[in-house]
């Protein structure tokens, strides 16, 4: 595509977006907005049963994790708010930006002095009282440059090999930097996510296949080179056989679930988050629900989930019928990556999949996951408001072009 063009293309993008807003309707999609509202509300709840025994040992304060939660999410709402009101055609111009930005955060926290280890892993920047996880909105900074790529190299990422790298190569380049945290999860979610999102932008079969093929055996080659890595991806397979020490987390998990049963033992009567079950208000929150609530209550979280992305999908293909490429290249993006990490983050604590340091989007106990998440479901809903407001001009439009046809043929009689 050439420059002239590529121009062209923006500025059409852009004034669609400017239309869109200046008609935006006031509601956003009720069914995503609940969906969004319920596990948060769900979430702030059970961070409050399943952190106040830790909470009570480290701050002497039972309801310490709960309040920085409600904060966060707080944080989050308001947030998310700015970023909604920011016209989708900002957040496009400002891609390649938003590109040196991710890749930015990703290299600091790997400086010495700057970046901050806990459990062997350097994943965070301390700010004072607070600490960020750089990892969590380069993810969404790195959607959005891929959103605007896919959009608007479209053409060239179908039929050149060059223009299909390109993508590849940053991707790439971010998950080397997170595996060097190292931070093999979030590593490889934001894998699949552009997996997913070159598969809807139409990428030949052959060359997605070839890909997804290279992706695999590089992550096989991540996990066998680490032995502490491999141990993990082995002892999910029979928790059992080590119960007290490398299937202690799993096997304390499985208590959990196993002691909800139908209907649970109550909300605040969990044992296994008495010091039992580590890390039960951030990655294990989901045995904590089980326990508590039982299958009925993980169940409805399953289903909130599908709820949340079945409507998040739904505004990407409203997006891409009402020609807005970028709005929906970002909108499945965004599902994408919080379908994929709840699915982990659930798997892991049932035992399905290797254990891997991911939280339950909306709902664990972390502050830069859940401010991050709900700008992302702002953005969403921006999504929605635009497509909806050209979708609805666009028909307009036809509408008017038809009634003048029918006024010119009758005068034509």
């Amino acid at each position: 595509m050439s420059a002239v063009a590529d121009a062209r293309w923006r500025r059409q993008d852009a004034g669609r977006s400017r239309r869109a807003a200046a008609r935006m309707p006031r509601a956003g999609d009720p069914w995503l907005l609940g969906a969004a509202a319920a596990l948060a509300a769900l979430g702030l709840v059970m961070v409050a049963s399943a952190s106040v025994a830790a909470a009570e040992r480290a701050t002497g304060f039972g309801l310490h994790y709960a309040l920085r939660h409600a904060v966060a999410l707080a944080l989050g709402a308001g947030a998310g708010w700015l970023a909604w009101r920011v016209p989708l055609a900002a957040w496009q111009r400002l891609g390649p930006a938003l590109l040196a930005a991710a890749l930015l955060l990703l290299a600091a926290v790997l400086l010495p002095g700057l970046g901050h280890e806990v459990n062997g892993s350097q994943r965070w920047i301390r700010l004072g009282p607070l600490s960020l996880q750089p990892s969590e909105p380069a993810r969404l900074l790195l959607i959005v440059f891929l959103a605007d790529h896919l959009a608007r190299r479209a053409e060239a990422v179908r039929a050149s090999l060059r223009g299909f790298l390109v993508p590849v190569a940053v991707i790439g380049i971010a998950c080397a930097l997170l595996l060097a945290e190292p931070d093999f999860g979030a590593a490889a979610v934001l894998g699949a996510t552009l997996l997913v999102m070159l598969f809807l932008a139409g990428v030949p079969l052959g060359r997605f296949a070839a890909l997804a093929a290279a992706v695999a055996l590089a992550a096989a080659a991540a996990a066998v080179a680490s032995p502490y890595r491999f141990a993990r991806l082995t002892t999910f397979l029979n928790p059992w056989a080590d119960p007290f020490d490398s299937g202690f987390q799993l096997t304390q998990s499985l208590i959990a679930f196993g002691r909800g049963e139908w209907l649970g033992v109550g909300l605040g009567e969990s044992v296994q988050k008495l010091f039992y079950l580590p890390e039960a208000h951030t990655d294990f929150l989901p045995a904590v629900i089980g326990e508590e609530l039982g299958l009925a209550g993980t169940l409805a979280v399953i289903g909130l989930y599908a709820l949340l992305l079945w409507r998040v999908f739904a505004v990407a293909g409203r997006a891409w019928q009402g020609g807005l490429g970028f709005a929906g290249h970002l909108a499945a993006g965004v599902g994408t990556w919080i379908g994929l990490q709840a699915f982990v983050n659930l798997g892991v604590s049932m035992g399905l999949l290797p254990t891997k340091g991911l939280t339950l989007p909306l709902m664990s106990y972390g502050g830069t996951s859940l401010v991050v998440t709900c700008v992302a479901l702002a953005l969403v809903l921006r999504v929605d408001h635009e497509a909806r407001a050209w979708g609805g001009d666009a028909l307009a439009r036809i509408g008017t072009a038809s009634r003048g046809g029918r006024r010119h043929g009758g005068r034509r009689r």
